[in-house]
């Protein structure tokens, strides 16, 4: 178990700049002082910024590149440029083993793209997957992927996603067999495609693995908190991931008018308060942090582009439990116990 995590930051990606990306890394070390960090970027900035925070620059490297990724770039156009962004130097930086995880808040697209090129998959990896934790009304969040990587997935990409997805449940739910479902149209077992009613198949006569298959789940379910690991394929991942965040802006946006249309309901708001905070708190994007791409030889995490220092923080907390519990292993011995058909041949 690796006692030190070293990060690698792309310190320029996202929608709020350096500033709000070092505060971040600065409360997570915080948090736990065996971080070391790599920022990528415009080291000017980088080290005007690191002068608000001494105990970050202690443990920090800054690494000049004078590119920059940005939204509007197609992934194409991402990869040809990868040596010289800061962006694809944080790849980079796993791939050589300078760094054990990169982290950034850029362009996913870009993203995804640079890390399957630069890290490739692993063996009995088809596609990498994007996973990430959503709040449910159980104990737990769950972990749901893939959210985006793939808009089409075959029987065997989804065994691998519930593998991968039951992995790391494990590492960030610590959950020793996480409960694990494929999101479907109905519970039924005759309900679904051929590609799903195959996979849960496969999944229920894996008797080795360290999940308990419950079959299917469906979408207004997915947050009562009875599953752990819900599995699609990145098409319907991404709209329900959509779906859930539009839903929670609604009902924080719908609660803010109701309790300001009235003198009456400014006093309610007073007493609700307790209330009303607590609803804010478990619906902040903030607080569930950090997407990973799953299935990579590396790990690579992908952090909401708004995200504040919070946000950050919890991103690089992500990052630094999956070195430190050595995700990559754990999903490379749950592959063995499948069939080599699905699993694509590892041994």
């Amino acid at each position: 178990m690796v006692k030190a995590p070293r990060i690698a930051i792309d310190a320029m990606g996202g929608d709020t700049g350096v500033a709000v990306m070092l505060a971040g890394a600065a409360r997570a070390l915080e948090r736990r002082g065996d971080l070391h960090f790599l920022l990528f970027g415009d080291e000017a900035l980088i080290r005007a910024e690191l002068q608000n925070h001494p105990e970050l620059a202690k443990v920090t490297e800054v690494i000049h590149c004078d590119d920059v990724i940005a939204a509007t770039d197609k992934p194409s156009q991402a990869i040809r440029r990868a040596k010289t962004t800061s962006m694809g130097q944080a790849i980079a930086a796993v791939k050589s083993g300078r760094a054990d995880a990169a982290l950034s808040a850029g362009n996913t697209g870009a993203l995804m793209a640079m890390s399957k090129l630069a890290l490739r998959t692993m063996p009995g990896i088809d596609r990498p997957a994007l996973a990430a934790l959503l709040p449910t009304l159980g104990e737990n969040d769950l972990v749901m992927l893939d959210l985006g990587a793939n808009t089409e997935s075959d029987t065997r990409n989804l065994v691998q996603f519930a593998i991968m997805g039951a992995a790391y449940a494990r590492v960030v739910l610590d959950v020793p067999k996480p409960r694990v479902k494929l999101l479907n149209i109905g519970t039924e077992e005759l309900k679904g495609t051929d590609e799903l009613k195959d996979a849960a198949a496969i999944l229920r006569g894996a008797e080795n693995l360290s999940m308990r298959f419950d079959g299917f789940t469906e979408g207004d379910k997915i947050a009562l908190g009875d599953v752990d690991v819900v599995v699609t394929d990145g098409f319907s991942g991404n709209i329900a991931l959509k779906t859930a965040e539009g839903t929670a802006r609604f009902v924080v946006d719908l609660l803010k008018r109701a309790f300001t249309s009235s003198v009456r309901s400014k006093i309610g708001f007073l007493i609700s308060r307790p209330a009303t905070e607590l609803l804010r708190h478990h619906l902040d994007p903030n607080n569930h942090n950090g997407a990973v791409f799953l299935g990579l030889n590396g790990l690579v995490v992908k952090s909401h582009g708004n995200a504040n220092e919070k946000g950050i923080a919890n991103a690089i907390r992500v990052a630094a439990r999956m070195v430190r519990e050595d995700l990559t292993r754990k999903i490379t011995e749950d592959l063995q116990s499948v069939p080599s058909a699905v699993n694509g041949g590892a041994k």
